[in-house]
């Protein structure tokens, strides 16, 4: 029975040559429960320890629908300021472009502004992965481009990327940029599967765009799932993690990335063990047959 092989050691973030390692970590919810630079750092600490090297955020976390942009930014800005010498152990990206209650906006003005505010946050003076989090409808590629390119040409992004475009957003903005893509961030899971069959990963492959999958997890459904589907999907993860001496959450992020367009999972979590666990996926070994039985369980019913 043919395996698929192992994900390499390092992956490199489209043609940008930077390189990140194969699993990253997000911080969508680093400035919840009144949590201090201290405790952000020993999360830190934790990711880069396990030798997960690809710290992921953006402005808006930290945002409880009132207050609080900004915040996650800012809390991971005062560790490394705190540290100076962990920034050159991770490769940083952020995301900005969801402006509430607007809630989106692209356009010259803004954007500019907030890529500025996301390095002071911060604390940095450059960023090596800045994403438009989601499409602004109202703004023209063309424009969003030009303040894109201004940002790698002054020295304060290393590469672009999006994160919840369609492929003909993705397209349009990528046709516009003279610094082209190197990242693109959809909701994938093993619960969530729309991009293997939809072309946005055959999209990515076709670009040579790094797919980052948020949400790698179901949000949490995988962990205690519900419905007939979930369990189906849990049943097909859990045979390949005990038979590997993994854990569930394990299974599913290496399942990910036995994907051929490298698809690089960001875990969610907030503690330094399950942080830390991500780890190893890496060496997980899929068969195409125990990978494709997630995948028909996902689907529900058989491949055509």
């Amino acid at each position: 029975m043919s395996e698929l092989p192992l994900p390499p050691t390092t992956r490199t973030l489209g043609a940008s040559g930077i390189a990140v390692s194969p699993i990253a970590w997000g911080m969508w919810r680093l400035a919840e429960n009144g949590r201090t630079a201290a405790d952000a750092a020993k999360l830190v600490h934790a990711a880069l320890d396990a030798g997960i090297t690809f710290l992921d955020t953006a402005d808006i976390y930290g945002f409880d629908g009132s207050g609080g942009f900004g915040d996650a930014e800012a809390l991971l800005g005062e560790v490394i300021a705190a540290e100076p010498a962990l920034r050159d152990r991770m490769v940083l990206a952020t995301k900005g472009g969801i402006l509430p209650p607007l809630p989106y906006d692209q356009s010259a003005d803004y954007l500019g502004a907030a890529v500025d505010a996301s390095l002071r946050r911060l604390q940095v003076d450059s960023v090596d992965l800045w994403q438009i989090h989601r499409p602004d409808i109202l703004a023209h590629p063309q424009e969003t481009a030009r303040v894109l390119d201004d940002a790698v040409a002054s020295g304060k992004i290393r590469s672009l990327g999006v994160s919840n475009f369609t492929m003909a957003q993705t397209a349009a903005l990528q046709h516009f940029l003279g610094n082209k893509l190197a990242t693109t961030q959809p909701e994938i899971s093993p619960l969530r599967i729309d991009c293997f069959e939809n072309g946005e990963l055959d999209q990515a492959m076709m670009l040579g765009l790094t797919p980052m999958a948020w949400s790698p997890l179901g949000g949490g459904r995988l962990a205690a799932p519900e419905t007939a589907r979930d369990k189906a999907v849990a049943a097909a993860l859990d045979a390949v993690a005990q038979a590997q001496g993994v854990s569930r959450t394990v299974a599913a992020y290496s399942w990910l990335m036995a994907h051929p367009a490298g698809i690089v999972p960001i875990i969610g979590s907030q503690t330094p063990a399950r942080i830390a666990e991500g780890a190893q996926a890496l060496n997980v070994r899929w068969t195409r047959t125990d990978w494709y039985a997630v995948l028909v369980a996902a689907r529900g019913e058989r491949l055509p």
